[in-house]
């Protein structure tokens, strides 16, 4: 399954009620569900990026559906990268010729 990496950004509301972020965080997870995905690791951070996630979604579709329905909730803003494991990456560069 695709893996997919997501830089998130605290929203003022998101914020203004940081004392539930891991339980959000529990409820997104739920919600990659929904599309077929799972989270496989969050972290909290420090620096430009409030948290870091490393998810997996059935395809790129499921994954910006997943990404615009969190982002509705309006807690977070999130960038998000594809993510290719060595595997992935050795078919890739053979495709190069």
């Amino acid at each position: 399954m695709p893996t997919y990496i997501s830089l998130v950004s605290w929203t003022e509301q998101g914020l203004g009620s940081f004392k539930e972020s891991v339980d959000r965080a529990e409820a997104a997870n739920a919600l990659t569900a929904k599309f077929g995905g799972r989270m496989k690791d969050i972290y909290w951070t420090l620096g430009p990026y409030d948290i870091v996630v490393v998810s997996e979604a059935p395809d790129d579709e499921s994954a910006t559906a997943f990404a615009l329905e969190l982002g509705a909730l309006g807690n977070v803003r999130t960038t998000t990268m594809r993510a290719f494991d060595s595997g992935e990456m050795r078919a890739i560069v053979a495709k190069t010729g």
